[in-house]
């Protein structure tokens, strides 16, 4: 039977004529979520973790795809996801279900196996970088939501973390720097593969962490500083395509939180500004930062803080990043402590129990989440939304309805009731019929809703510049 505008956009009326006032004053500025593999791959708690998540404020989960534990022996055929090489099964089901929860999925691709760079550790380039663009576009089509029942993937990032040794190498031959080198070719490869296998996908490169010294210093670990190793990418790759600049702008030490001051080029929170700045210089255009890792541990853990501090150090990171006119995306690593006590930067406990921080985190991200749209002045936008949990509820092309509103301060100036087909990344698009101003920032409070009564709210920011 085919589906009725009318009612669809009356069920997300009467929705959102509904809702509670916060929901209407929501001020959206970057969107939120988590970076837990454990807690969302591995535990026996899976849903419970998800729908903490959720609760928590939060609207993307971002997990790594480690190439070399997923593919840890080559594939017979490595464009087939059912090779039995392949172990997929935990990526499978978060990818899959994620969407139930209302969360969309980033997936970093990280890690080369022994078989692609001679039998060394991970953390060595593969030499034949043409296997890690098949690996990418195995993924990004599987994850492509053009497969019923796998789910959807529209962001992606590139290796973790690859201006340290640790995780890339080698950072240096003699004193030059040569790791931003090696990464343009690891990001190219893994780029091309995956626009092969979703033209529709947002990706990332860096994945950068907080610090680095620049300089070899014989027995300690290279590493090279995030703002020099952007920098050095752009004069090795002038024209390298990206959406994004993905990093890590941890504090030096877990105590100190948020508000550290620390000398460029390397980067913490209080250096974000800067580096916006700095890869709108080296790249020619504006450059969105995703804050794909972030957290303050608390205690018993070495450097932990008080779980009050760890409470108000979390608002305090959410606000700056919310502030910062370069950054659309804050994932905190992670939701909830693992029991084996590596980690304690969740804002809950192992046993499940919420720590100070999970109120306060929460309260402040509903607030904050959302996408924001930069628009020309004097012409009606154009709307994306994501709604993963609708995509959960409804095959990919379902027509869905769609009630926006759209405020100036406390002013509706826009009201529609558009209907769109639901696409495989999991989003609805359309027309906002309204004239934004120059120099203005107008709120979208929307409502996505199908002839079955399901519902997804949404909220983002239309900028002008």
């Amino acid at each position: 039977m085919p589906v009725r505008p009318v009612r669809l956009v009356l069920l997300a009326l009467v929705a959102l004529l509904a809702a509670p006032a916060a929901t209407v004053s929501a001020a959206p500025r970057l969107q939120i979520g988590f970076y837990d593999d454990p807690s969302f791959r591995w535990s026996r708690s899976v849903p419970q973790n998800l729908a903490s998540a959720r609760a928590a404020g939060g609207s993307i989960v971002h997990t790594t795809a480690d190439w070399s534990q997923i593919a840890p022996t080559r594939p017979r055929v490595a464009l087939d996801p059912d090779d039995k090489a392949y172990r997929l099964g935990d990526l499978d089901a978060l990818v899959r279900d994620a969407s139930r929860f209302g969360q969309q999925v980033m997936i970093n691709i990280s890690g080369a196996p022994r078989w692609t760079n001679g039998g060394k550790k991970s953390n060595y380039a593969p030499t034949n970088l043409s296997s890690l663009t098949t690996f990418a576009r195995m993924l990004a089509t599987r994850y492509s939501g053009k497969n019923p029942g796998l789910g959807s993937v529209s962001k992606w990032s590139v290796w973790n973390e690859p201006n340290l040794d640790l995780f890339l190498t080698p950072q240096f031959r003699g004193n030059k720097i040569v790791s931003p080198g090696i990464y343009a070719k690891i990001y190219a490869a893994a780029y091309k593969g995956i626009k092969a296998g979703n033209p529709l996908a947002k990706v990332a490169a860096g994945e950068t962490s907080n610090r680095g010294r620049d300089k070899p210093i014989k027995g300690i670990s290279g590493s090279v500083a995030p703002a020099t190793f952007a920098r050095l990418l752009a004069q090795a790759t002038p024209k390298i395509k990206f959406d994004a600049w993905a990093t890590h702008p941890y504090p030096t030490y877990p105590s100190i939180g948020p508000t550290q001051k620390v000398a460029w080029p390397n980067v913490t929170m209080t250096r974000l500004q800067q580096f916006g700045a700095g890869l709108q210089s080296w790249y020619k255009r504006r450059v969105p930062i995703w804050i794909t890792e972030y957290g303050q541990q608390t205690r018993p853990s070495p450097r932990g803080v008080s779980n009050a501090k760890q409470a108000a150090d979390a608002r305090v990171a959410l606000r700056m990043s919310a502030a910062n006119p370069y950054v659309e995306m804050f994932c905190w690593f992670i939701i909830r402590d693992s029991n084996d006590k590596t980690w304690r930067s969740g804002l809950l406990s192992a046993s499940g129990a919420r720590k100070p921080a999970f109120g306060t985190f929460a309260s402040t991200a509903r607030l904050l989440d959302g996408l924001t749209f930069r628009v020309a002045a004097s012409r009606s936008p154009r709307i994306k939304l994501y709604v993963p949990f609708m995509s959960y509820r409804a095959p990919t092309g379902a027509v869905l309805g769609v009630t926006y509103r759209i405020y100036d301060g406390k002013k509706l100036v826009a009201l529609g009731q558009p209907t769109s087909p639901l696409g495989p990344d999991q989003s609805v698009s359309f027309t906002a019929v309204f004239k934004p101003a120059k120099k203005k920032t107008y709120r979208l409070v929307a409502d996505v809703n199908d002839a079955s009564g399901n519902h997804e709210a949404r909220t983002v920011a239309i900028v002008t510049p």
